[in-house]
């Protein structure tokens, strides 16, 4: 099994010192990425691309190092290619034929070549050659060189040829890690989540700053989220949740801030606490999911108002976007579930909100709150490696954790639809039932409570959370299934 990865373009134009940079950094982050899947894998350095080899050629393997590529940022795409020793032009045919030849039934179709060293022919001669042949010795529909339903790719580099079985797109963006860390303010709505991954796609290592307004699901809710942005989007380096407790900060507002001015003076709460959270990380910049005029709060005045209380830069990627555009980009990156299912705990509603925040009136409601309550709350603040979210739960919450099921149990697959589809669990002599973490709530309670049932999920982190949850509000007949 082999794979050529290419580098997003906005690499290649880099200067050549920050060019090795960033592709050094991409090809720790693969290694990172792939040794969990295969411990002998070959991950090469080239100046144009990086070539990864694995003896190994099972569907699964294959699928998961698939998944990993095409998740990691700053790649632009990635192909599954056959290599072959270089002969001569009518053997670069004869493997292609073997490999596409019945693929191309009933299609139109193009060859294009990529060759790099010295030899005896060029790029054209290889498209026309294999083209030719392809289009004599298959039932394909003919060759069309400008709008062709098939591409069968070749490249050619020194003594080397490879046949690209299939190409795959890639996420873009920088290698996670080449650029500077950021702090987001995680809410577990539509917004924030994609605004972290865009920070993570273009290569910011992102931490999660979590405000618990007094709802204990919504914790749940928003450690899912970010579990799942992590562990798809930027496992390569760890990176800290944290969870500052703020029912006692809402409760100073509800009580001694105005109705009108409670909403622009718990983000500037939030923004204080963010600032102070984002110096113990060492980070210098916090990003939120606030998008102009979405609420209330975030018209042009109101913004400028609640930045006024941090020196921190302020990174809002979703500012011009629409809810529509964001709803569609939590969908493709498979967040957009969590958000609709997600519980909520709405503590500070304002009846009038005002939407021109004045300075000075702020400041003077600010005066009377009790800023000591603010400086618990850091004080309160659980910073936790995301890795770990899983274990903090199981300091509180005993589970018992089995390698294999036993007789009458029923397994809960809680993976998302998508991991499910693609590879289903199939346990001989026991059923698996398919109950995607964020309807796994709601459902329970109607499943008979004297049958035990043990989570699944691919890493044991989200059926551990799930099941710690579930134990902690009553139900003993849960446990939690994690094969060696």
């Amino acid at each position: 099994m082999k794979f050529i990865v290419k580098f997003f373009p906005e690499i290649t134009i880099k200067s050549r010192p920050v060019r090795k940079q960033f592709v050094k950094q991409l090809h720790t982050n693969l290694r990172r990425l792939l040794e969990p899947v295969d411990p002998d894998i070959h991950i090469e350095r080239q100046w144009d691309k990086i070539v990864i080899s694995s003896r190994l050629n099972e569907p699964d393997r294959a699928a998961t190092m698939i998944e990993i590529l095409g998740n990691t940022p700053g790649i632009a795409h990635f192909m599954d290619v056959l290599e072959y020793p270089l002969t001569d032009i009518d053997d670069i045919y004869q493997h292609t034929r073997a490999l596409w030849g019945e693929r191309l039934a009933g299609k139109r179709f193009s060859v294009r070549c990529k060759r790099s060293g010295k030899h005896d022919f060029q790029s054209l001669d290889v498209e026309r050659y294999v083209g030719g042949g392809l289009n004599q010795h298959s039932d394909a529909a003919g060759v069309d060189l400008s709008n062709p339903e098939v591409v069968v790719r070749i490249e050619v580099r020194d003594e080397l040829v490879y046949i690209v079985n299939q190409r795959y797109p890639g996420l873009g963006g920088f290698p996670l890690g080449s650029l500077d860390p950021v702090l987001s303010l995680i809410s577990g709505g539509f917004d924030s989540p994609v605004a972290s991954y865009m920070m993570m796609k273009r290569g910011l290592r992102t931490h999660f700053c979590f405000f618990n307004l007094g709802g204990r699901d919504h914790e749940i809710g928003v450690k899912e989220v970010a579990l799942y942005l992590w562990m798809k989007y930027g496992a390569s380096h760890r990176v800290k949740f944290v969870t500052v407790p703020f029912e006692h900060v809402v409760g100073e507002i509800l009580k001694n801030v105005d109705n009108s001015q409670m909403g622009v003076v718990l983000k500037r709460m939030m923004l204080r606490a963010a600032e102070r959270v984002a110096d113990e990380l060492n980070v210098q910049a916090l990003v939120t999911g606030e998008a102009i005029a979405q609420v209330s709060s975030q018209t042009l005045t109101n913004l400028s108002v609640i930045d006024a209380v941090t020196d921190k830069l302020v990174l809002r990627p979703l500012i011009a976007a629409d809810k529509g555009d964001i709803i569609r980009t939590a969908a493709q990156i498979g967040t957009e579930e969590f958000a609709a299912n997600m519980p909520e705990y709405c503590g500070v509603i304002s009846v009038k909100p005002t939407t021109k925040a004045k300075p000075e009136k702020v400041a003077a409601q600010e005066e009377k709150f009790d800023f000591a309550v603010l400086e618990q709350a850091l004080a309160d603040a659980r910073y936790t490696t995301i890795d770990e979210l899983a274990n903090e739960e199981l300091t509180r919450i005993e589970l018992e954790v089995l390698a294999a099921p036993i007789p009458g149990a029923v397994v809960i697959d809680v993976r998302h639809p998508d991991e499910t589809e693609r590879r289903p669990l199939q346990i001989s002599g026991t059923t698996v039932v398919d109950m995607p973490f964020y309807e796994l709530h709601s459902k329970f309670a109607g499943l008979d409570r004297s049958c035990t049932y043990l989570l699944y999920c691919d890493k044991g982190v989200m059926s551990r959370l799930h099941a710690a949850h579930l134990v902690e509000q009553g139900y003993s007949n849960v446990k939690v299934y994690r094969p060696a």
